[in-house]
């Protein structure tokens, strides 16, 4: 495909380079970047680093499920990624008898690999840049018809893109909607769990040491994209054959040294380092604090369940690990842009800007109205937030919630039946997916303690008054913590949601009196239609403002500054990042280490401990330090976890980390405590990369799980 020449605005940006900071659309790689790379240690060429026309190492990165990355590691589509990404999957093939989230799983051949029904992966097929199209179609709009629009647009660019290939598109918005490019992808959905290693190992030191270093987490998983015979994506089937891959990683035993070469390939999710002062102000007064309340509470009250019962830890461990891990993100977010003063810095630019914009029409009005978009907005953030985290923090009021598809339908003036009987079909599905999530005691708990969180946080002139004044009638009190815990009682025991009969008889004749009166369904939208009849207008004001004003101030801030680089903020796009392995000193008399080994793994081991407990056979193999051709000649020792100076962000969980030619040294799982505001400010004395060793994967597969089959596959260098 011929390479489309882009914007002239876009292709200076590109003329230098920051030693480490930035995400880097390969597409759009410019000569002084990639010449930066080499002096740097990179060996390959740009051809070899993303090619239209050829394989390259961009074919060998996936998107692994829903929000993370993984990458092809053999020729017969072998898959690395971590353990938090392979997570649901491994817990939805454990059972009881069969926990492979607590004892690991190893298939000594294809035939022994289980389905994962729940994941698919995308391999990118091409990139587009499609800007003057849309640009054309939203020429003079803005707000919700800008937004509207580009819908529409987008739409007709993926239908034409796509008709008749069996790929999927999406056109995804660059610099804040100054450029669109158009992704193309092919969805294979036939993936099997090939191995894990016990959670001990994959979760080791658990909450405690979330985003801290030094980390000593084996934090990998092992599946395998299977293909119909002609290689097709193909629905699962017994006689499916394993993908045979346009390119796959080669695997480094050599190890890492300080100072060595790194760079990253994935999909982070979301940064946001165009952020103004104000948006920085209202994450760190507002957002952030009242998510960490809101996440503190969930997660208390559903361990108090897990810790009773093996079988509520393990249906819960999913949904338990993916708030954990966000609740100590928020946290420390916060703290750190309050520590970096992150504010100071983002008024100091906009000054800069404001002196600019000084008798510039089109810029100089932008900050003002900033300003006054989040004045407006600012009353009503928390209010948005405890609905997100609070109300609909409750399972069963966030399923409740589902059933309001049910209730438009039923109310309209003109009955479909076929419409109601649809989706009546989907709830029947819904519902039975779940109750087999679903923990009772746990969730009434957390439905209780949101609703008395709302009532006592929220400003009172935002509340469904009429809600709370029949909870204070029927329950007593709503100063008194009992009160809610027996309306949250009450509501548990008179939905129709658990009760198979009554469920049934309602799905065979629904009406929406029935429904409108159902204690579960009247919770939640009572909350719900108070937000959206009340205050949803605000929001939808206030992102539509946010969306223009960003346009016209990153347009200014790049016309402001020629010739200096602007990297486009991730959007779950592929990136590539680079840097080096590299030692740090995070406070004063403290100095971090680049490695850490199987002997730290040994200082933490606590017997019976929730996250510090660890497999016989790990402590014996590593007591006799039977560590083979993956032992570290450095440290004499296994080297279990490394940083770099990368820059990812959530989404590039599982990413592959390369060295200087393009092979396998490590995955990459998560980012260091000290520079947690990542999202809206690089840091670059502090910003590290936490990474898995691939020789403490291997050794895991290997020594651990008796897998010679899957290290056979495998190139090693």
């Amino acid at each position: 495909m011929k390479r489309k020449i882009l914007p002239l605005l876009f292709v200076f940006l590109f003329t230098f380079a920051r030693a480490d900071e930035g995400m880097w659309l390969l597409y759009l790689l410019g000569d002084q970047v990639y010449a930066d790379m080499v002096k740097k240690g990179l060996k390959l060429s740009k051809e070899q680093l993303y090619s239209i026309n050829k394989s390259s190492l961009k074919d060998a990165i996936i998107i692994f499920g829903g929000g993370c990355t993984g990458e092809i590691v053999s020729r017969e589509g072998l898959i690395f990624t971590n353990h938090h990404c392979g997570y649901s999957a491994i817990a939805a093939a454990s059972s009881v008898e069969k926990n492979y989230l607590r004892d690991g799983f190893w298939a000594k051949s294809k035939a022994e690999e289980i389905p994962a029904p729940s994941l698919t992966v995308q391999f990118l097929v091409r990139i587009d840049d499609v800007t003057k199209q849309v640009e054309d179609a939203l020429k003079g709009l803005s707000g919700s018809e800008w937004s509207a629009k580009l819908q529409s647009v987008s739409q007709e660019i993926v239908k034409k893109a796509t008709d008749g290939t069996g790929y999927e598109a999406r056109v995804v918005p660059f610099y804040k909607g100054n450029q669109f490019l158009l992704f193309v992808y092919e969805r294979y959905r036939d993936i099997r769990l090939v191995g894990t290693p016990p959670e001990s190992i994959g979760k080791f030191g658990g909450d405690t040491d979330n985003w801290e270093w030094p980390r000593h987490t084996g934090d990998f998983a092992v599946f395998r994209v299977y293909a119909g015979k002609d290689g097709k994506p193909a629905a699962y089937a017994a006689d499916n054959v394993p993908l045979q891959p346009k390119y796959f990683l080669n695997v480094s035993t050599k190890g890492v040294k300080d100072g060595d070469f790194a760079m990253i390939y994935g999909y982070p999710g979301s940064t946001n380092r165009y952020e103004t002062s104000y948006g920085v102000k209202l994450k760190t007064d507002i957002e952030n604090p009242a998510i960490v309340n809101l996440r503190d509470v969930r997660l208390k009250l559903m361990f108090e369940e897990m810790k009773k019962d093996p079988a509520t830890r393990l249906q819960l461990a999913s949904a338990y690990a993916g708030i954990a891990n966000y609740w100590k993100f928020y946290d420390g977010e916060a703290k750190q842009l309050l520590k970096y003063d992150v504010y100071g810095q983002k008024k100091a630019d906009e000054e800069k800007f404001r002196q600019w914009a000084n008798g510039k029409p089109e810029y100089e009005q932008v900050l003002p109205q900033y300003e006054k978009a989040y004045a407006d907005w600012q009353p009503y953030a928390k209010h948005r937030i405890y609905m997100n985290e609070g109300i609909l923090g409750s399972p069963l009021a966030a399923y409740a919630a589902s059933l309001q598809a049910l209730e438009r339908a039923l109310t309209r003036k003109t009955l479909n039946t076929e419409e109601v009987t649809r989706i009546s079909e989907t709830l029947k599905r819904s519902r039975q997916m779940f109750l087999e999530n679903e923990n009772k005691a746990s969730d009434q708990n957390i439905l209780a303690a949101t609703c008395r969180m709302f009532y006592t946080d929220i400003d009172r002139a935002q509340h469904p008054e009429k809600y709370f004044n029949s909870i204070r009638t029927q329950f007593g009190d709503l100063s008194d913590d009992s009160t809610f815990k027996k309306f949250a009682a009450d509501v548990f025991a008179k939905t129709i949601i658990f009760d198979d009969a009554r469920w049934n008889a309602f799905l065979a004749k629904p009406d929406s009196s029935s429904l409108q009166n159902d204690p579960a369904y009247r919770y939640v939208t009572a909350f719900l239609k108070n937000y959206n009849d009340r205050f949803g207008k605000y929001s939808t004001e206030f992102n539509n403002r946010l969306n223009d004003l960003g346009r016209m101030y990153l347009k200014g801030v790049m016309t402001m500054n020629p010739g200096k680089v602007t990297y486009s903020d991730a959007n779950f796009t592929m990136r590539m990042s680079y840097g080096a392995v590299k030692s740090y000193k995070p406070r004063d008399a403290v100095f971090y280490d680049y490695v850490c080994t199987m002997s730290g793994v040994l200082e933490k081991y606590k017997p019976g401990d929730y996250e510090f407990d660890l497999p016989k056979e790990l402590i014996d193999a590593a007591k006799k330090k039977d560590f083979g051709l993956y032992k570290d000649a450095k440290y004499n020792d296994l080297v279990v976890c490394f940083i770099t100076t990368n820059d990812i962000t959530g989404g590039n969980s599982g990413s592959p980390v390369l060295n200087g030619n393009g092979e396998l040294i490590g995955l990459a799982f998560d980012g260091n405590y000290e520079a947690l505001s990542h999202k809206i400010a690089f840091d670059k004395d502090m910003n590290r990369t936490i990474c898995v060793d691939i020789r403490y994967v291997l050794w895991c597969i290997d020594k651990l799980g008796g897998a010679r089959n899957v290290i056979s596959e495998l190139v090693l260098k």
